[in-house]
């Protein structure tokens, strides 16, 4: 089950950076577009800027749905995930 968490506390930050990757998932404002979660890394491309920001180098793919998402509506969502050790 997901978790949302209020802000990035110096304990979360460190589980954060222990990572090998993470996923950013985007979709359209108009009810007839794709969702799009695409697998992002390395995770040096994740920063926590503070308890409350994160950036990352948005590596163009495939394609290019997610800045078209984000420019059509500005929501985006950033999900990591623990490959080892207890879930988080």
């Amino acid at each position: 089950m997901g978790r949302i968490y209020e802000v990035i506390d110096d304990h979360l930050r460190t589980w954060i950076d222990k990572q090998s990757m993470f996923f950013v998932g985007t979709a359209p404002a108009a009810t007839d577009g794709h969702i799009n979660v695409s697998p992002k890394g390395p995770m040096g491309s994740l920063k926590v800027l503070d308890e409350r920001t994160v950036a990352y180098l948005d590596i163009v793919g495939s394609g290019a749905e997610t800045i078209a998402h984000i420019r059509d509506n500005g929501r985006i969502v950033v999900m990591l995930c623990s490959f080892e050790g207890p879930p988080r």
